[in-house]
């Protein structure tokens, strides 16, 4: 197992870094009680999220009807960032501050492509937004906090372990991935705080190598602030981002040595009504292969916008077989809020 470098050793070295942390958000390295209720103040801006997700949701089987984390108020009008699959297909919503205020939210709006998903209070929260920092300024070893619902309760300091980019089975991929070891327990929708108390991530996954070298160090995977600036006008005009959206073919895969490997299909998606099955291996792509699954979705993706007839040859257990599958945008596909 990797050993995590601590440049201010141990124990006393993470109680100094949280110090430090909350002297930055506070904006105060003065009186530490005047930097703690500072510090306190705009740990608030991390709130408790609660959705109720649309019961026909095509998400309830595999995320639930009910769901929670955390979300990030992120302006002075209770805009609030969480990340997207707490909120997907959510019919309402209810914020919690650590004040004990609760709040109704709507739903504002949702992009697969990066995982972020945006709410609003329908009432005034009375919280300190939390300002966004630079994800593309962190580096490997870097000091970060990631912060759950709960104020300094919800606090857990860490390293950046890794930024890379990051290939899910979903038909997802994020360039610049934010790796941070140790792990968070709460980190479902968790704000990234850097060290200048800045917002630099949005919390999505546990991952058991932070590394991405086979080292067996578990973390969390934060998906980088940077990604949500060029899209906010649209999820917030439009419940989307606009245009016809990346091609979608309704499939979940998983790379082996190199081979893609589908592991499910999405009911009643693209892929299921061309006769693509679990354990299919996709060996070809409009006649390319993909040598891994980034560059599966690569390839998909350059094919053009959702709407674009894709060819694949599959493995099967009776040979290859060739399928031509009408991709879709995903967002077509799930039940969403009119007000998308």
């Amino acid at each position: 197992m990797q050993t995590i470098r601590r440049n201010d050793r141990g124990f006393w070295g993470w109680r100094l870094l949280v110090a430090a942390t909350l002297a930055a958000l506070a904006g105060n390295v003065g009186a530490s009680a005047q930097t703690n209720s500072a510090a306190d103040e705009l740990l608030s801006a991390v709130v408790q999220l609660k959705t109720y997700i649309n019961p026909e949701g095509r998400t309830v089987r595999g995320l639930g009807q009910q769901r929670a984390g955390s979300g990030i108020v992120i302006d002075d009008n209770g805009l609030i960032l969480t990340i997207g699959y707490l909120m997907v297909e959510a019919h309402s919503a209810e914020i919690t501050t650590n004040a004990g205020r609760k709040s109704a939210a709507e739903v504002v709006g949702y992009d697969h492509d990066t995982g972020f998903g945006l709410l609003r209070a329908t009432e005034p929260l009375k919280v300190k937004p939390l300002p966004f920092g630079k994800s593309a300024d962190l580096k490997e070893q870097d000091q970060v906090l990631a912060a759950s619902f709960g104020g300094r309760a919800g606090i857990a300091p860490a390293y950046v372990m890794s930024l890379r980019e990051f290939a899910a089975g979903w038909e997802y991929l994020i360039p610049g991935a934010i790796f941070t070891a140790p792990a968070h327990s709460d980190w479902s929708g968790a704000a990234l705080v850097s060290r200048d108390g800045k917002l630099v991530g949005v919390g999505s996954l546990v991952v058991g190598d932070v590394t991405g070298q086979g080292k067996n160090l578990p973390g969390n995977l934060y998906v980088p602030i940077d990604l949500l600036p060029p899209i906010m006008a649209d999820l917030l005009t439009l419940g989307r981002v606009s245009g016809p959206g990346r091609p979608w073919l309704g499939l979940n895969a998983e790379e082996v040595r190199g081979r893609v490997f589908v592991s499910r299909v999405t009911g009643d998606g693209p892929a299921e009504r061309a006769g693509v099955g679990a354990g299919d291996i996709i060996i070809a792509i409009n006649g390319d292969a993909p040598r891994s699954l980034a560059d599966f979705y690569r390839k998909l993706w350059s094919i053009g916008g959702a709407g674009a007839a894709v060819t694949l040859e599959l493995l099967q257990t009776d040979g290859v077989k060739r399928v031509a599958v009408k991709s879709m945008n995903r967002l077509d596909h799930l039940r969403l809020k009119s007000t998308f």
